[in-house]
Parts: structure tokens; C-alpha cells; sequence
């Protein structure tokens, strides 16, 4: 790394994108590998529902302490600790759908470790990245999750079909361990003399961990950030991405197989494809949010909100439309387009964290990202419910009237977010 002569704070960027994109390939493996183990167990949808939606039981919990603990002793420590601790449980837990104690405790544990992640990365960014480069850092960073569910949906089902569910698993803690490697050998906090107008501009030195005269942490303005609006407008958009993400990468695999009768490993790349569009769309948006800022064609808060309802309005209408088409080639479209859109919606609400409280980046991600969390819990969990209500009602899963509601329901609330983030966001810093 030393020897290409980047600036630091770049390969902070491309490590936090490797870390993003090495988190989701172990999210994306387990929805895998674990449905393939369940089905040989022969677990209904309900049960896969509630062990798939376990994880963010414990990702819930964790996100607003990771952003306490990343305000107080730093995201770089913060991070690699995180990592190492669900890399380790990825390692050492077997994937047996019969020993579902174990499995959950797993789950959780997995959870609140990564729940640490995303809230010490906007710490870490709010320090090294200036205002100018903030968009494209952020989408670049957020975009690894995509690159790493498109790896994980063309890798990990071969895997698992050659060598079986639990090699997945070990893939996943080698590939953990060796990002800590790297964090650990290469990132550090930012010097003042690498930034000489950090403070000026909301960035650097002056974002680490203060300590008063009494040696006690700075106060958190936890008050303020709780009942203000344009934080509220990230929550709420936060909640509707995620639970569109988290339905469609936890069951858009059945959706291929059980409602298009079609084979993972037959469809080839194309199944990786939405994810792909994900990271594509995610840097498109990044770039274009920061050429609008730095050459003044909108302000912060217009970028923000344009970028944002652009987003989150295709993505509605391509969530609705995704059932009415019953071929390969249609559903990979459809969910591309759906995903893609909502991945350009992050240069507008996920950014916006680092606008509004950019010292306390961290803190608002955590709380944000809650919500997001708990849209996990309660998309992935009310889909296996709806879809078990549809075997009933339909016999099967095949008729587009069984997925209808399924992807209705985060369409809707696409449509719902983008409004109260017209009305409600700000691209200005509120929060010193």
C-alpha cells in the first residue's frame, strides 16, 4: 500500500469498502447455506423466517453502543474488534438446522458484532474524509455490501453445492480474519499535520475523541438528536431501504426457485446481477451528489433530497411490477432496477449523517441504522408468515398473487419515506 503513494485517507476508504463488501458476502452465505442445510432438514418457511430474522435481533441492539463506543474510544478500535469477534463465530459454530439453540446464540452473537461495524465507519470517515469527497467516499464504502452480495449470490451457491453448507461458514471467518490483518496493519487515526484546516471544515483531528479538563468524554446532545426532524427523516428512510434489501436478499433466492421454478446454479451470473447494479448505481450516485455540490449546481440539501426521491420513486415501482413478470430475465431486470435505485437513494439519506452531525456521525448512524435493523426483523420474519399464509391460500409459491403483498409492502413505503425526506431533511450542519 505504501509503495503507490495514495493519499491515507483513500486507502481508509478502499479497506472500509472491503470491509462492507466481506460483511455482506457472509450475510448473503448464510441466507444461502443455510437454506439449502433447512430444506434438507426439511424446516418450513416460517422456522427458515424466524432463524434468518435473528440476526439483526442482536444487529438491533448493537448499533446505537457501536456508535457510543466508536464516539468514545474510536471506530478504528472498534472495528477490528468487531470483526474479529463474529469471524471467530463464524469459525467455530456448525451449521446444523437441528440444533437451533446453538444456531440462534450464534446468529446473535454474529448481530451484535456487526452491529458495531457501520456506526465506527461513519466515525471513522467523519474523521479522515473532507466535506468535498464525502459522497462518493460514503457510496464507494456502502457499495462494498452490494459487491459482496453479488459475490456471495455467483460463489457461494457452487460452494455449498460441491463441498457443502458449513464450508461457507469457514470461507467467511478466513475472509474476516485477514481484513482485520490488513485493518490492523494499515489504518490509524488522523494526524492534525495531514489536515492543517480539519477543524474548519467538520473533518479530522478534531472529530476523534475529545477529553475535557475533568478527563470525562465530551456530552453527547443525545436530546436534541432524538427529537430532531431532519434525523428522523434519515430513520425513517433508513428503515424502508433496509427493509427492501433485507426481503429481497433473504428471500428473492426462493422467489427465483419456488416462484419461477428456476435453479440458482443453473441461472448462472445472472443472479448476481441486482446486487451488481447495487454497487454500480451506488458510486453512480456519489460522484454525481458530489459534482452537484463542488460546482455549486445545488446545494447540499437539494442534492440530497433529489438524489433521494429519485431513488426510492423507481424503486417503488419496480418493487410492485417485480411479481407481473414470470421469467428469468424479467424478475433479474426488475429486481435490478429496484435495488439499483435504492442503492442511488444512499447518496441522499445514508450520506446526510455526516451533513447534519458530522462529530457525531457515528451516534446518528447508530440510531438510524436501528431502524434499519429492525426493518430486518420484521420484513424477513413477516415474509416467511406471508408467504407460509400463501401456501395455504395458493397451494404453492409459484402464482404471482403469492408475492404480490411481499413486494408491495416496501414498495409502499418507498413512496412514504421519499415524501417525509422531501419535507423533513437538511443538507446544513445542525449538530457541532
Amino acid at each position: 500500500m505504501t509503495r503507490l503513494n495514495l493519499p491515507k485517507r483513500y486507502w481508509i476508504v478502499i479497506l472500509t469498502f472491503i470491509c462492507t463488501c466481506v460483511c455482506y458476502i457472509e450475510r448473503v452465505g448464510f441466507s444461502i447455506a443455510y437454506t439449502v442445510a433447512a430444506d434438507g432438514a426439511g424446516v418450513n418457511e416460517s422456522s427458515k423466517g424466524v432463524i434468518l430474522s435473528t440476526f439483526y435481533y442482536g444487529y438491533a441492539c448493537s448499533q446505537v453502543p457501536g456508535g457510543w463506543a466508536a464516539q468514545r474510544i474510536g471506530g478504528r478500535k472498534v472495528l477490528l474488534l468487531s470483526f474479529v469477534l463474529w469471524s471467530l463465530t463464524c469459525f467455530l459454530v456448525p451449521l446444523d438446522p437441528n440444533q437451533v439453540t446453538l444456531l440462534v446464540f450464534a446468529r446473535l452473537l454474529v448481530g451484535v458484532a456487526q452491529g458495531f461495524i457501520f456506526p465506527s465507519i461513519h466515525t471513522v470517515l467523519a474523521q479522515w474524509v473532507p466535506p468535498h469527497e464525502r459522497s462518493r467516499s460514503v457510496s464507494l464504502t456502502t457499495s462494498g455490501m452490494y459487491l459482496g452480495a453479488a459475490m456471495g449470490m455467483l460463489i457461494l451457491p457452487s460452494l455449498v453445492k460441491f463441498k457443502g453448507p458449513q464450508t461457507v461458514f469457514v470461507a467467511e471467518a478466513i475472509l474476516g480474519v485477514l481484513w482485520s490483518l490488513l485493518w490492523f496493519q494499515y489504518a490509524s487515526d488522523p494526524p492534525r499535520s495531514e489536515h492543517p484546516k480539519a477543524t474548519a471544515s467538520g473533518f479530522g483531528e478534531s472529530l476523534l475523541p475529545l477529553k475535557t479538563n475533568n478527563t470525562r468524554t465530551a456530552k453527547i446532545p443525545w436530546k436534541r438528536i432524538l427529537v430532531s426532524l431532519p434525523v428522523w427523516a434519515i430513520v425513517v428512510n433508513n428503515f424502508t431501504f433496509h427493509y427492501a434489501l433485507y426481503v429481497l436478499m433473504n428471500w428473492l433466492p426462493t422467489y427465483f426457485e419456488q416462484g419461477l421454478q428456476l435453479s440458482l446454479q443453473e441461472m448462472g451470473s445472472s443472479k448476481m446481477m441486482p446486487y451488481l447494479n447495487m454497487f454500480i448505481f451506488s458510486n453512480i450516485g456519489g460522484v454525481v451528489a458530489d459534482h452537484l455540490i463542488t460546482k455549486r449546481i445545488c446545494s447540499v440539501t437539494r442534492t440530497r433530497k433529489v438524489l433521494n426521491t429519485i431513488g426510492f420513486l423507481v424503486a417503488a415501482f419496480a418493487l410492485m411490477a417485480l411479481p407481473l413478470f414470470r421469467t428469468s430475465d424479467g424478475a433479474v431486470f426488475c429486481s435490478s432496477v429496484a435495488l439499483g435505485f435504492l442503492a442511488l437513494g444512499r447518496a441522499g439519506f445514508a450520506v446526510n449523517h455526516m451533513d447534519i452531525a458530522p462529530r457525531y456521525a457515528g451516534i446518528v448512524m447508530g440510531v438510524s441504522n436501528t431502524a434499519g435493523t429492525l426493518a430486518g426483523i420484521v420484513g424477513v420474519d413477516l415474509t416467511g408468515k406471508l408467504l407460509e399464509a400463501s401456501k395455504v391460500a395458493y397451494s404453492d409459491l409459484s402464482s404471482p398473487e403469492s408475492w404480490r403483498v411481499v413486494f408491495c409492502i416496501p414498495g409502499l413505503l418507498c413512496i412514504f419515506s421519499s415524501l417525509v425526506f422531501l419535507l423533513f431533511s437538511s443538507g446544513e450542519r445542525i449538530f457541532d
